[in-house]
């Protein structure tokens, strides 16, 4: 993806963040250059893999 911004001024007074999701980022300012990268800390035999609950289509 190729994305063109035009920056203008910003001023941020301040950020409170109270929570995140699984796949976040809070950017405040010039950034060049965004990489992704994941990381999993939880041991493989406390992952429990159920059956898949189908989500409701939409109408």
């Amino acid at each position: 993806m190729q994305m063109t911004v035009i920056n203008k001024e910003i001023h941020v007074k301040s950020i409170r963040v109270i929570g995140i999701s699984s796949s976040s980022v809070l950017i405040v300012g010039d950034t060049q250059e965004v990489k992704c990268s994941s990381s999993f800390d939880t041991p493989s035999e406390s992952l429990i893999i159920g059956p898949l609950v189908p989500l409701p289509a939409e109408s």
